[in-house]
């Protein structure tokens, strides 16, 4: 028995790097996964060759239920479908996962935000940012109707006082710390929970929500921001919650109902 049997989770942004990681140690614990991107096997979204469908196979070889469903993340329509199926499918939806990125080819660390390319600034924050916003937008109803639940925001830092070295990057992630904190307050009543969180691998911080062990699938993958601050510990707020501590990781999971 898993500490996560039964929980079903997505994550959205689960093709590579920490949503991969994520994804797999939610299948170690024996949790059902929606693995969700735009990059499937045969039809890769980018010049990357990692894909939704092996991130779902490797949840199941760990023990939990991988299921791929290649969604574009920045389309209404879409995410709704995902909820629908997530709702027809299992009834329940235990932990979101808003680990959306795709920033990487789009920042320029070298340059100032004036001579930075304005149409890669901004389809970052649609890619980063409108994506969360449109995910949590779908699927935290299933949450709600239910009393319990888990978002998380994956972002870089846990500090709006520094700064991560481009301005289209920083806005990005500390958009995810800020919807983190305004979702919090919105969901308590109803007893789910909203953190952001930022991993350490991948140049990130100590709070990681990836194991040790998924750390050996190759999912552990994103290059480093060189303006990342020295590591403090994670913080939470907002509905009820307790610390899953069966490896090494800051991972909170919402308290049964």
């Amino acid at each position: 028995m898993g500490a996560l049997d039964g929980r079903v989770a997505v994550v959205a942004g689960a093709t590579r790097g920490a949503g991969r990681g994520i994804a797999v140690s939610l299948g170690e614990a024996g949790a059902t996964v929606y693995c969700t991107g735009r990059s499937v096997r045969g039809r890769p979204a980018g010049s990357r060759p990692e894909t939704i469908d092996e991130t779902a196979e490797m949840v199941s070889a760990r023990g939990g239920v991988g299921i791929a469903m290649r969604v574009d993340h920045s389309e209404p329509e879409e995410v709704r479908a995902l909820a629908e199926r997530v709702r027809a499918e299992q009834g329940r939806l235990d932990v979101l996962v808003n680990d959306i990125w795709g920033g990487d080819e789009l920042t320029a660390w070298d340059k100032p935000f004036w001579e930075h390319s304005l149409e890669d600034g901004l389809l970052m924050q649609r890619r980063a940012v409108h994506t969360h916003i449109i995910t949590s937008h779908s699927l935290a109803p299933l949450m709600v109707a239910r009393g319990a639940g888990l978002i998380i925001e994956i972002t870089d830092g846990d500090s709006l006082d520094y700064y991560r070295g481009n301005l289209f990057y920083d806005l990005a992630k500390v958009c995810a710390i800020r919807l983190g904190y305004a979702m919090a307050q919105e969901l308590e009543p109803h007893h789910v929970t909203a953190v952001a969180l930022t991993p350490d691998s991948c140049g990130r911080r100590r709070c990681s929500t990836i194991s040790a062990s998924a750390r050996r699938t190759g999912g552990m993958r994103r290059p480093r921001n060189p303006h990342s601050p020295a590591p403090r510990p994670p913080t939470t707020s907002g509905g009820r919650w307790r610390r899953w501590r069966r490896t090494p990781t800051y991972f909170a999971i919402p308290a049964r109902p």
